[in-house]
């Protein structure tokens, strides 16, 4: 049997919820390291790639919000806002409101919004 029909069955049988979520967790990652939050890695930050990432990870969420729902869209948008926020403490230049990474997406964040 050809390894890659293999690999295109599996991926066939995972709900694209899962890919969704498994993608935008990756991205989540990738931006906490960039942005020191990694307990083995906490002197590194690239915050021109956690930019990127943010960037990604909300443009990835708004996109796919509608077939995740609110159960699975919830826990990965409170995820984006903490990052959102952990970024405008790293950086030592603001920016203009409405600018900061994913906020395209998600309006501006405030550190003292409420969310509930």
């Amino acid at each position: 049997m050809d390894p890659m029909s293999t690999i295109s069955r599996d991926i066939a049988e995972v709900p694209s919820v899962e890919i969704i979520s498994t993608a935008a967790l990756h991205l989540m990652s990738a931006a906490a390291v960039n942005l020191g939050l990694a307990e083995d890695l906490p002197e590194h930050k690239d915050l021109d790639e956690a930019r990127s990432l943010i960037d990604a990870l909300a443009g990835l969420l708004d996109a796919a919000a509608p077939s995740l729902g609110h159960h699975h869209a919830a826990p990965l948008r409170d995820g984006l806002r903490s990052l959102q926020l952990a970024f405008k403490e790293s950086s030592s230049i603001p920016d203009e409101p409405g600018t900061g990474p994913g906020e395209k997406y998600t309006g501006e964040v405030h550190p003292t919004a409420s969310r509930r």
